[in-house]
């Protein structure tokens, strides 16, 4: 029998990130092959199984969403190791996507849907299927870094089976972090910005920090926050999920949010794979 090969499936909406995760994975090694047409899935992965080169030993597919059962059920009957990363993002953001790039949604091409809104629309409809079976990444407010580092975290040997946090720093006022899986309000805690010295520096800087952790109301706070996210992170993993972004708020991204992401960062960091962003700090 043939060595087991890995293949990744990379899908999601139309204009989410599928064309920047093939990129990463090239980058890792894959042989990544573009939108493969859905009725030469069979021959496709039959080659990848049996082909005994190192050619075929590690190969990324990007699969239209339409067309995803299609390789689920080719794969269920195969000696091969897959795994999917699913892409979603912000209707708003894809939007702005199309209309920055010029390019034509595939569903409009297909005469599937009359408006960018409505196809749109439909594959909205048709993740939110997978999205209880799946790990989704939500790359409405993801650069290009901290995409790399969350498909890296997913496919690494080392990594693989280490559970993923995010932790996101953001201001209520630019509006909530979308992405996030459980949000916390740190506004009730003193603020360094009415103080001239701390006004313009933000919690990557030591002044900051220290101002906002050495606060009496930010080590209760930190007492029941530490204990309600260890116990969570413990089922989460239990449960399978994979990656977790946890955001913290406050007014504008720049203290109080950003001094706490860093302080959970540095926390957890030994016992699962983190990232860190800070949103609204330029």
């Amino acid at each position: 029998m043939s060595m087991k090969k890995k293949v990744i499936l990379i899908s999601g909406l139309s204009g989410a990130g599928k064309t920047s995760v093939s990129n990463i994975l090239e980058d890792l090694g894959y042989l990544c092959i573009d939108q493969f047409p859905s009725k030469l899935i069979k021959p496709l992965l039959d080659l990848i199984e049996n082909d005994e080169s190192a050619k075929y030993e590690r190969v990324g597919i990007t699969v239209p969403l339409m067309d995803l059962e299609d390789y689920f059920d080719v794969l269920d009957n195969l000696h091969i190791d897959s795994k999917l990363i699913l892409l979603d993002a912000d209707q708003r953001v894809l939007l702005n996507r199309y209309k920055f790039t010029r390019r034509i949604h595939p569903l409009l091409v297909g005469n599937v849907a009359d408006t960018l809104e409505e196809a749109i629309g439909i594959e909205k409809e048709v993740i939110a299927k997978y999205e209880e079976k799946f790990e989704v990444i939500d790359t409405t407010n993801l650069g290009q870094s901290e995409l790399r580092q969350i498909v890296e975290s997913m496919i690494s040997a080392e990594s693989r089976d280490k559970f993923t946090i995010s932790f996101e720093s953001f201001g209520f006022k630019n509006g909530i972090a979308s992405d996030a899986d459980l949000v916390f309000d740190v506004r009730f805690l003193d603020n360094p910005f009415y103080f001239e010295e701390l006004k313009h520096k933000t919690g990557n800087d030591k002044e900051v920090y220290d101002f906002v952790m050495s606060k009496e109301r930010t080590k209760e706070y930190l007492n029941y926050l530490l204990s309600y996210l260890d116990y969570s992170f413990k089922m989460y993993t239990r449960e399978g999920k994979r990656h977790l972004t946890v955001a913290v708020g406050c007014t504008g991204g720049q203290h109080r949010s950003a001094s706490l992401v860093n302080y959970l960062y540095d926390h957890y960091k030994e016992q699962y794979n983190c990232l860190k962003k800070h949103r609204d700090i330029k």
